[in-house]
Formats: structure tokens, C-alpha cells, sequence
């Protein structure tokens, strides 16, 4: 039996303006669904175009993350079981946290992880406020679970 701590990378979208409490929601739900927990988060990122979204920023920081920031090119490159036309067409690529948990995985791996990694696709979590975060898992270490 493999006693190594589980090792995840998160993938986050969100709508502009995400209040932090929002995407701790979607964080939170996406971790209990995955059977991790805020301890196994190797690695964080989302799209380049976040890089200045104050609820990302927040979220990472609350959590001592450095968030990693990838280009829609790098990101429309990863296959993922959930692409939307909607999300290409707002940010240039099908997919953001499903690529954005899959390349940060990949990166902790130290070698391409397929779609195969992710143990959250999409998540999706609406907040009284109307605004959206997406959050997506991938497991960063070796298969099978």
C-alpha cells in the first residue's frame, strides 16, 4: 500500500469580480468530491488573462499558493473531456481550469499527464452573487489510485 500523501493540482476560472468566498466554495466542494484536502494542493493555476482577478489572488495567498498563469495558446493545446465553444470564445481556449490543473500537474509530475489525471473535471459553483468559479483537480503523481 502506497502511503504517499496525495498530491493535487487545482485549476481555477471564474467570472470577473468572484468574491473570494465563492471560490473557497467551489474549492472546497471540488477537494471533498476528489477525497483531498486543502493539505494535498501541490500546485495551483489559471489563465493568463486572471492574473490580476483580486478573488484568485486572494484565494492563493490565503493559501501561502504561487499561482501559476498560463496563455490561452498553452492551455487550447491540453485535450480535456469538458471543452466549451463559450470559453473559447471569451478567453481563446476550450478550456481553463481543466488544461490550467492538468499543465500545473504535469509540471509537478515532471512529465505530460493526460486527461486520465484529473479526478475533478469542471466543477461548477454559482455564488449569491450570481458569479461563477470553475475549479478542476488533477492528481499530480503516479497511477494507478
Amino acid at each position: 500500500m502506497n502511503n504517499t500523501p496525495m498530491q493535487v493540482a487545482v485549476g481555477l476560472g471564474c467570472d470577473r469580480g468572484t468574491p473570494l468566498a465563492t471560490l473557497q466554495q467551489a474549492l472546497d466542494e471540488a477537494l471533498a468530491l476528489a477525497g483531498a484536502r486543502l493539505g494535498d494542493v501541490a500546485a495551483a493555476a489559471s489563465i493568463d488573462l486572471k492574473a490580476d482577478e483580486p478573488g484568485l489572488l486572494a484565494l492563493a495567498e490565503q493559501h501561502g499558493w504561487t499561482l501559476t498563469f498560463y496563455t490561452p495558446e498553452q492551455l487550447a493545446a491540453i485535450p480535456v473531456p469538458n471543452p466549451s465553444e463559450t470559453v473559447r470564445k471569451y478567453t481563446g481556449s476550450p478550456s481553463v481550469s481543466e488544461a490550467a490543473a492538468l499543465l500545473s500537474a504535469s509540471a509537478v509530475a515532471g512529465h505530460a499527464l493526460q486527461m486520465t489525471a484529473l479526478l475533478v473535471e469542471k466543477h461548477k459553483h454559482r455564488g449569491p452573487d450570481g458569479r461563477n468559479a470553475t475549479v478542476s483537480l488533477a492528481r499530480c503523481d503516479s497511477f494507478p489510485l
